[in-house]
């Protein structure tokens, strides 16, 4: 049977705008590699576990076997993941902020206290932290002197009873020398 409409201009295929459409492709992912697998490729494999791979090819297939990790593998994508080499978003990577310093108030002090003894000159500050720690020291010794004077204490040994043996037995039993000769 021939077409009873002939193949020309006035056909219907040609009444239709050529539009290209990206056709799409269903793709597996490799088990190993981890690249994409096109219809028609690769070769699948089923454990004992039911656990189903989709391999590539025979040499990514090889290795799984072979229990070599992909990772080891300059040319897998587990590899260049762990190195980090590819795609990276230079955009996405967070900028440190440095925290801001601020004072607060000390327990006894208040913050104005605090902006008082900073301002003051070092040698000031110095001086009469020398003057605080000799008065501290004088009152100390004063009251060590107010004190009673400490009564020597006499080593006198006190009882401890009868000695009783290591082995924890009345010392009289009768000894077991078995084995030793």
């Amino acid at each position: 049977l021939k077409p009873t409409i002939p193949l020309d201009w006035g056909c219907w295929r040609y009444r239709h705008p050529r539009v290209s459409v990206a056709m799409v492709i269903k793709t597996d992912q490799c088990s190993y590699t981890e690249y994409r697998i096109y219809p028609g490729h690769g070769q699948k494999f089923v454990a004992k576990d039911a656990k189903v791979s989709f391999f590539i090819n025979a040499k990514a297939d090889s290795l799984f076997h072979q229990r070599i990790k992909p990772v080891k593998l300059r040319w897998t994508q587990a590899w260049r993941r762990m190195n980090k080499k590819g795609k990276v978003d230079e955009g996405s990577k967070k900028k440190a902020r440095k925290a801001q310093k601020f004072q607060k108030a000390i327990v006894g002090m208040s913050l104005d206290d605090i902006k008082k003894k900073k301002a003051q000159r070092p040698e000031l500050r110095a001086q009469r932290e020398k003057e605080a720690k000799e008065a501290k020291a004088k009152a100390a010794s004063q009251k060590k002197t107010a004190a009673k004077p400490a009564v020597p204490k006499t080593k006198a040994k006190a009882d401890k009873g009868p000695k009783v043996p290591k082995g924890g037995g009345a010392g009289g039993g009768a000894k077991n020398f078995k084995g030793k000769k």
